[in-house]
């Protein structure tokens, strides 16, 4: 089974977890496990970090075959996708709704749910109508999803 990450992931591991100077075998982990075909994200999640014009948007752009792109299955789960938010019951508030429908993640659950991958994202599931959460789209769309210390510990990753 392979991994899908989401901006936070790479996010969260830049200002807290797994700074460049500081952990740089977390970066190469990254590396070693794409290329191994374990880990990817998804083009729209580039676009995002791409944004930040910082030292993690100098990363992702020397790495854009991290980033997989849309194909025919992931458009058609991506109508799925937007089938299920815009259905939800209790419904999401329309904010939320553009949000997710507009931002990575909705392409990222999408990706999964056509390719059968595990999503992995520091975001948990909320019984919440004012944010749809990446938790909640995957639990709609029986796509598994899981924290990032999760994944590595599952892959046996050490650093140090």
């Amino acid at each position: 089974m392979s991994y899908l990450l989401d901006a936070n992931v790479f996010i969260e591991a830049k200002n807290r977890y797994y700074a460049f100077d500081v952990v740089p075998a977390f970066w190469e982990w990254l590396d070693d496990a794409h290329a191994e075909g374990l880990v990817h994200s998804v083009r729209k999640i580039r676009e995002e970090l791409l944004d930040g014009a910082d030292e993690l948007a100098d990363w992702v752009h020397h790495r854009e075959g991290f980033f997989l792109e849309p194909d025919d299955a992931v458009v058609e789960s991506l109508r799925q996708v937007t089938h299920w938010a815009l259905n939800a019951d209790p419904p999401f508030a329309p904010a939320a709704r553009t949000e997710f429908l507009s931002a990575g993640d909705s392409f990222l659950v999408a990706h999964a749910h056509a390719h059968q991958r595990i999503v992995v994202t520091h975001e948990r599931y909320a019984e919440t109508v004012k944010k749809i959460k990446i938790p909640n789209a995957c639990a709609g769309m029986g796509v598994e999803y899981m924290g990032p210390f999760e994944m590595l510990r599952r892959e046996g990753a050490r650093f140090g």
